[in-house]
């Protein structure tokens, strides 16, 4: 299965404006640049491992950009590692600690690493079953069930993302996947319409419908969403190779 099925980061908060540096700003946490590069992926972390810094002078939402930085170059070793460190200096039962958890099952998803996604996102729901990071959770939580050959548990939880926010797409079309896999076609049509009605919209999304469809007889709709998809895909790789 595609990775723009599920995998969702939070966006975080951004960094303070103005932005004067990481707020964490205690001595024991400044480097000699002769002696360690600055843009060590480890240095921070190393840090904070061997230094005991009170929960005060560390910036939670500044840890959780940080990971998210490493997220958006592919750094998902270190992500796992900052968002964990977010998650502990976090007040407990806090958005910025299920927020934590929820990056870090993401960021294990990332390099594959099923069960330990698996605890992080149940880490997350357990700190609060209803809120906006739990459907991501819930969602990310299904897809990963359903990469380690749990499918019953994935349908499970990607119905409980949905109910937890319906106008999260991202967790319809993971529920019309689950469903369209059992067989429950039409289901899966009104959950890929409901994914797509809600701005969910790419190749991957309409390649699914046009399987849906395409087992339901509908095979003239079928082709022509197939088509879409291509066109959608050939339209990608132009724009990839014109950056």
């Amino acid at each position: 299965m595609s990775d723009e099925r599920s995998h969702k980061f939070s966006e975080g908060t951004g960094f303070d404006d103005p932005y004067e540096g990481f707020d964490l700003e205690p001595p024991e946490l400044e480097v000699n640049p002769e002696e360690v590069d600055p843009v060590d992926s480890r240095v921070v972390t190393d840090l904070l491992d061997q230094q005991s810094i009170p929960r005060d002078k560390v910036s939670v939402g500044d840890l959780i950009e940080v990971g998210l930085s490493y997220t958006r170059i592919n750094r998902f070793e270190e992500a796992t590692e900052t968002f964990e460190r977010a998650a502990r200096f976090a007040d407990d039962g806090s958005r910025e600690e299920q927020e934590a958890w929820t990056n870090k099952g993401v960021a294990h998803a990332e390099l594959e690493e099923w069960d330990e996604a698996i605890s992080a996102y149940r880490e997350s729901i357990h700190i609060d079953d209803d809120s906006e990071h739990a459907a991501t959770a819930e969602t990310n939580l299904a897809y990963a069930l359903w990469e380690s050959g749990r499918t019953e548990q994935a349908l499970e939880h990607s119905e409980r993302a949905v109910e937890i926010d319906q106008r999260f797409p991202q967790a319809w079309f993971n529920r019309g996947f689950f469903l369209l896999e059992r067989g429950l076609v039409e289901d899966a049509v009104n959950c890929f319409d409901n994914a797509i009605r809600l701005g969910f919209r790419n190749a991957h999304v309409i390649e699914e419908k046009a399987r849906a469809l395409e087992e339901l007889g509908e095979d003239e709709e079928a082709e022509r969403l197939a088509e879409e998809a291509e066109e959608m895909r050939k339209e990608a790789e132009e724009e990839l190779v014109q950056e």
